[in-house]
């Protein structure tokens, strides 16, 4: 047998959703966070440059493509580091971290353990174990501004 003829359809439904206006709370949030990634990036590029060609002229590569690799991990790397830090400049901003909730820092608080315990018994990169380690200062800033 042979299939019959199939087709597509799309169905679109408009909301009767009303848009709601950004308070004044959420203003602040976004500019806070717009300004720390902003700054952080100034200071993370010509870092993760430095880091590259320092990488190319003293370390052995064994090809140009395990140098890109490693220079593409220390970014991913850096990366999350700044993915996580504004919120620490928003909670400074805004003098509380009411709109912080618990769950948040349970789920920070379980992988910052299962990555310690993984970065003490497993062997792996140094950059990698740094990366662990960073996770928890940030998380310890975290409980500092919850307490």
């Amino acid at each position: 047998r042979k299939a019959k003829g199939f087709s597509i359809s799309w169905i679109y439904k408009q909301s009767n959703e009303q848009t709601v206006e950004p308070t004044s709370k959420d203003i602040i949030i976004n500019d806070a966070d717009k300004s720390a990634t902003v700054h952080l990036l100034f200071i993370f590029i010509p870092l993760l440059i430095g880091y590259s060609l320092r990488s190319l002229i003293y370390d052995k590569h064994i090809s140009y493509y395990q140098w890109i690799l490693t220079t593409l991990t220390a970014s991913c790397y850096g990366f999350g580091f700044i993915s996580m830090c504004p919120q620490l400049y928003i909670n400074y901003k805004l003098k509380s971290v009411e709109h912080m909730p618990w769950k948040f820092l349970m789920y920070r608080f379980l992988n910052t353990f299962i990555d310690d315990l993984f970065a003490f018994l497993i062997k792996m990169p140094t950059m990698h174990r740094m990366s662990v380690f960073r996770d928890d200062i940030v998380f310890i800033i975290y409980l500092y501004q919850r307490w």
